[in-house]
């Protein structure tokens, strides 16, 4: 066995492989950038190396200088986790030549998967089945066109080195696809370097189901628990579980048996990942091979009661897999959620900025958490924005469920926008809680998924108005007993009034800018709201972090996470922000929300229409690329473009104005006034 491991990787599968490791006595290495300076998995480490800058390629993604650290640490073995240079055939090959243990396959196994088109000939050479498509290395337009049509309609757009769901289209028809092509080229180049497309017919309602492969030095290869990750959004995994629901003993099988045949086709060494797209006849088709340790891997662990992470150490050392096909086994039922700084209500934008308040579930043989991130660090714009993993486990598919609806309850983050409201959605939908399922899952359940905001929105504004005031009260409060004049009228706020009611006035702005403007009538101790048509009747107290709050006779505890003027409130529904204003500045601040500005940090693909042009309200503007995912700034009312404030190619800071737009009934003249 290894005695030091260096970890190529940041993040929480860092933190899983630096646990693991730890339990087996081996010493581990942690690399960290500019931004990971002050990371969880640096300081999980027994020592740590600087690499250079936040942006991947100044860090991460230096081969050279990581090959350099582990010779000057002494490390004899490189686990390179997922993502960055986990299938980068040329590092695993510097490894090698340095002597080095690549914790993963060989350089020639990734290369072989490396390309979709190539792994695609090989895996036919396998008999592994295929869907229908076009491989080839003839990329003009002329020719993909008319493989196009050979193919058929639906059709679907890959990145032949891609993965995540990046450089990926579906076509319609024939009259979409020019467009699709040069779309999915430019993505394509710009996450993976390489424009190469391949294309093959789409299927309309598949699920993604992946079978966890193994094999050692030996010639022993076993396939182990498969994983349905069919609930997905623009082709990357929102939710995973094992084993895969609804697949007969048969298909399972078969299916497993066709995953360890395409690993031995390429001689494949170590955890690998075949993945097949299941159609509703249940016939299924090779998609690719993820030649690392995937980001689900915790639920194939947790119904097999391995660590697949030792195993990898095990087999890079030179050892046995530590178990043979017939001896696996699988027990009960497991669930993987990503939990994500990014906003569900505007196009799932990641959001960046620091964690002001984490609570996460109690930890048990039922529930586990994977993360990288603690109560007020920074999520990073320059990687990806997943702030944990969250896995349950129980005897059945329906009790995992509810530990997974509970656990996603007590989940609580405040800080930055976030999808754990979006996740309970999906694990609460009568479909999901039936395995009644496709890939296109959320696209059919969009709106029920994301909602406006929430159900209990209302609700909030009415506890958010409570809070405010009880909390004024105990300023009061504490204001009056460390006063030489506690009596001081000057120490109370009551609202009291000459000859009229106690008035509250509650200026609150809400997650989308929004002003509320609340005035409760005191009367005797409790608060009268009108909101929307209700008349809410309101009393509570504020003890450690959680308001006790009574709405019309329904007592309920909420748990409250405050930073200056925001605070959160945790409801059984989800978390709602909000903003403590002055009223009299609250309008100014609202009105200066402007959608013409950089949503995050990015670069300027295209402009969409010319300076001059008019535009309606909708229409696309300007095309911009930030964390390698293209997004539309769209027009926010019918005007006249006067100005783009940068070109194609050039860096946008996160809110910066994008450009210029004169609304159509305001003239210019009134507009400088």
């Amino acid at each position: 066995m290894f005695t030091k491991l260096l970890i190529a990787n940041r993040g929480e599968i860092a933190c899983r492989i630096i646990k693991t490791a730890q339990t087996m006595g081996v010493r581990t290495v942690a690399l960290y950038s500019d931004a990971d300076k002050d990371a969880r998995h640096v300081a999980m480490a027994d020592e740590s190396f600087y690499l250079g800058g936040s942006a991947p390629a100044d860090s991460y993604l230096k081969a050279d200088v990581i090959i350099e650290i582990a010779k000057k640490s002494g490390a004899n073995a490189i686990h390179p986790g997922y993502g960055f240079l986990s299938e980068n055939a040329e590092f695993a090959r510097q490894c090698e030549q340095n002597g080095i243990a690549f914790v993963g396959p060989g350089s020639d196994a990734i290369e072989a998967m490396g390309s979709k088109s190539a792994a695609k000939s090989i895996m036919a050479k396998a008999n592994v089945p295929l869907v229908p498509g076009y491989h080839g290395d003839d990329q003009s337009d002329e020719t993909l066109l008319a493989q196009a049509k050979i193919i058929g309609f639906p059709m679907l757009i890959k990145a032949a080195y891609g993965g995540g769901g990046k450089g990926m289209r579906i076509v319609e028809n024939q009259d979409e696809v020019l467009a699709a092509l040069h779309s999915a080229r430019r993505e394509a180049i710009s996450s993976f370097g390489n424009d190469k497309l391949l294309m093959e017919r789409y299927l309309r309602q598949p699920r993604h189901v992946e079978v966890q492969v193994f094999a050692d030095t030996f010639g022993n290869t076993i396939y182990l628990s498969d994983r349905d990750c069919s609930i997905q959004r623009r082709h990357q995994k929102v939710v995973e579980e094992a084993p895969a629901p609804g697949l007969s003993d048969a298909l399972r099988m078969q299916m497993g048996e066709a995953a360890v045949a395409a690993a031995k086709a390429i001689d494949y060494v170590g955890a690998g990942t075949v993945e097949f797209l299941l159609d509703t006849d249940n016939s299924f088709y090779f998609m690719e091979m993820n030649t690392r340790l995937q980001v689900e891997h915790p639920v194939t662990e947790m119904v097999t009661g391995q660590d697949l992470v030792k195993w990898q150490l095990v087999v890079a050392s030179g050892g046995e897999l530590p178990l043979r096909q017939d001896e696996v086994r699988i027990h009960g039922h497991s669930f993987e959620v990503r939990i994500y700084a990014e906003d569900p209500q505007n196009e799932f934008l990641p959001a960046s900025g620091k964690l002001n308040f984490l609570r996460e579930p109690e930890q048990s043989r039922h529930v586990r958490i994977d993360s990288g991130i603690r109560e007020n660090d920074v999520i990073s714009n320059f990687y990806d924005p997943m702030i944990a993993k969250l896995i349950v486990w129980d005897e059945s598919r329906p009790r995992a469920l509810q530990r997974l609806i509970n656990a996603l309850e007590s989940y609580q983050i405040s800080g930055l926008k976030h999808n754990i409201e979006f996740l309970a959605n999906i694990a609460e939908h009568p479909a999901f809680a039936k395995a009644d399922f496709c890939t296109d899952f959320i696209e059919r359940y969009g709106e029920t998924l994301i909602g406006d905001a929430s159900s209990e929105s209302e609700t909030a504004i009415a506890l958010a108005g409570l809070y405010q005031v009880l909390l004024r009260q105990q300023v009061a409060k504490a204001n009056a007993l460390n006063s030489k004049d506690p009596y001081s009228p000057w120490n109370q706020v009551s609202g009291f009034r000459l000859n009229s009611a106690s008035i509250h006035h509650v200026a609150l702005l809400d997650e989308k800018h929004q002003l509320q403007n609340l005035l409760m009538t005191d009367l005797g101790g409790s608060l009268h709201l009108g909101l929307n048509g209700q008349a809410l009747k309101l009393a509570g107290d504020i003890k450690n972090d959680v308001l006790l709050a009574e709405i019309n006779g329904h007592k309920s505890k909420i748990p409250v996470s405050h930073n200056g003027d925001d605070f959160t409130l945790f409801l059984p529904s989800g978390s709602y922000q909000f903003t403590a204003v002055l009223a009299q500045i609250a309008e100014d601040t609202v009105n200066s929300a402007d959608k013409l500005k950089a949503p995050m940090n990015g670069t300027v693909v295209t402009h969409l229409v010319e300076v001059g042009a008019q535009v309606k309200a909708g229409q696309g503007l300007l095309i911009m690329e930030a964390m390698k995912m293209e997004y539309t700034i769209e027009a926010p009312f019918e005007g006249t473009v006067t100005e783009f404030y940068f070109q194609s190619g050039e860096l946008v800071t996160d809110g910066v104005q994008l450009l210029q737009v004169e609304p159509m009934e305001v003239s210019t003249e009134e507009t400088h006034k």
